[in-house]
């Protein structure tokens, strides 16, 4: 899959086992029970401490289990004696013994097995990859009953830093509008500065779209600052026009000074913050610039936009809104 890169899955090196099954006929037959059984097997091969041993200021466990020389070979342990309801039978006559490969180590979370598979992204956005990781595998693969699939990783901290972002943005926006109401006292003229968000994000999203498509939540840190510096241009532009109107001046007439007036401000702002934004843009290969650098290409491309747009859109806007 285009993107993943260093695939690995969890190393399981098989080592081997002695594998004990209990022979069900028997054990009833022989009046043991499962429980029993497992006792057998615990006390004769495991051990189990049934007392302690002082020696000075010294304490040792006082151990039970069979000696090392008769479980040293398979067939050895079969030939282990049991007592069964006063009867001495041969172990293997109540239980299955085979020599078997597992896994060295069992991992675990949450009281289940679990088996890592992973991976890294490169080339490609983190969302994306993982996204076409969970529409392959649900089309692909179908998992035995009782397993299933969890997925884990950076991508669930970007996606709760998108959550987050989006819901800032939206207070954000409400915020803005509500300093603007209460500077302009006007629902539509605020609606009319706020044009210039769109506006600005027209030159953020074609910038990112040249720059690689990859929306990342430094672009989005970007976009939320540049709703900020979108808006002050919209704001000069409508003050002037205010104070032109109060002076005595007609609609049109205030809005052809009003915009020749405020057309120097709005460039050199614009044109201070985009020299101060080419450096960082254009290092985003260097260490420690890759938060920088897509945020200053977002804000720089939505500078352009915003400003270019911001001298036709204002003005038709305010003059139409204001005509009544």
């Amino acid at each position: 899959m285009e993107g993943v890169a260093d695939l690995n899955v969890e190393q399981q090196v098989e080592r081997p086992q002695l594998k004990i099954t209990p022979r069900r006929e028997l054990l009833v037959r022989y009046g043991i029970t499962l429980p029993e059984f497992a006792e057998i097997v615990r006390v004769m091969l495991g051990g189990e401490a049934v007392s302690q041993v002082y020696e000075g200021d010294r304490v040792f466990d006082l151990t039970l289990k069979v000696d090392d020389a008769s479980r040293e070979s398979i067939d050895r342990i079969r030939n282990l004696t049991v007592d069964a309801g006063g009867r001495k039978i041969p172990f293997d006559h109540i239980a299955e013994i085979t020599s078997s490969m597992g896994p060295n180590t069992i991992n675990r979370e949450n009281v289940m097995r679990k088996i890592v598979v992973s991976a890294n992204v490169a080339g490609r956005d983190l969302r994306g990859v993982v996204s076409d990781i969970q529409r392959r595998v649900d089309e692909r693969i179908e998992l035995p009953e009782g397993y299933h699939i969890e997925y884990g990783g950076q991508f669930e901290s970007a996606e709760a830093a998108s959550r987050t972002l989006t819901i800032a943005s939206v207070f954000s926006i409400l915020v803005i509008f509500l300093l603007l109401f209460n500077e302009f006292r006007n629902v539509t003229q605020s609606a009319v500065i706020l044009v210039n968000l769109p506006l600005a994000l027209i030159g953020g999203v074609v910038i990112l779209f040249f720059s690689g498509g990859v929306v990342s939540i430094p672009a989005i840190i970007g976009f939320i600052s540049l709703f900020g510096i979108a808006t002050r241009n919209g704001m000069l532009l409508v003050a002037r026009y205010n104070d032109l109107r109060a002076a005595g001046m007609t609609l049109r007439e205030s809005v052809l000074h009003g915009s020749l007036d405020r057309l120097n401000p709005i460039l050199m702002t614009a044109l201070t913050s985009a020299l101060a934004l080419i450096p960082l843009a254009m290092g985003g290969d260097l260490p420690g610039n890759e938060i920088q650098s897509p945020m200053a290409k977002v804000i720089l491309g939505g500078l352009l936009t915003s400003t270019l747009l911001n001298g036709f859109i204002v003005p038709v806007m305010y003059l139409m809104t204001s005509k009544k």
